[in-house]
């Protein structure tokens, strides 16, 4: 039998495990079945099924526990054994499984958000848009504002990849590098730097005009 689960943004684990609930649920079905054995490469995962640590993939473990305590129940000859069959020990219906699967073709109800990754771009982009919009609306965009610019003197991009690596962009300038260091850190000999380590000492701003001194 094939079953269908439609779904959005879906990773590898949870596909393995919505494979093993499904299997178990057709299997527990039956009053002659005695013995569901699950043939999986990836026993890593079947491990989470009885992991009591929280992790997001419950949904699908609390229904798979919930059919197999129904199984045992059932009959106290009931059991299940999980198999771990690697792919690369080429298993005849690894082959099978593997031709089955590429010929067959599923519409996408979706077609916009093929893979978690495409979508989880496509979130990252329109939130680095929307941050964008905000921040050159704001009127404190020259306090504490330090433009970014890699070897060519251009403006960086944000990223989503791993958090964006934007210090790896220091490295081609020192003055850059100390620039940014001050602003991140607040951290310069002057009446703000004082204030935040020193509040005992003088911070007015030599000028008379402003109550802090700042850049």
């Amino acid at each position: 039998m094939k079953t269908l689960h439609h779904a959005l943004n879906i990773t590898s684990t949870e596909a393995e495990l919505v494979a093993i609930r499904c299997s178990i649920n057709q299997a527990t079905n039956h009053d002659f079945i005695s013995t569901v054995i699950i043939i999986t490469d990836s026993i890593h995962v079947a491990r989470k099924i009885f992991d009591p640590s929280p992790h997001p993939y419950q949904k699908h473990v609390v229904s798979i526990l919930k059919e197999l305590c129904f199984f045992f129940l059932c009959h106290p000859d009931n059991h299940t054994e999980f198999w771990e069959y690697p792919s690369h020990s080429k298993w005849y219906l690894h082959k099978v499984f593997d031709s089955e699967t590429k010929s067959f073709i599923l519409a996408s109800l979706y077609p916009y958000k093929l893979s978690w990754n495409f979508s989880r771009k496509l979130e990252c982009d329109d939130l680095a848009n929307r941050w964008k919009m905000i921040f050159q609306a704001l009127d404190l965009k020259s306090n504490h504002f330090l433009d970014l610019v890699d070897g060519d003197n251009k403006l960086l991009e944000l990223l989503y990849i791993k958090g964006g690596p934007w210090l790896q962009n220091f490295g081609h300038s020192k003055l850059l590098c100390s620039r940014a260091t001050r602003a991140i850190t607040n951290h310069a000999l002057i009446g703000e730097y004082r204030l935040r380590f020193f509040p005992r000492k003088e911070f007015s701003c030599l000028c008379g005009q402003y109550p802090i001194e700042s850049r």
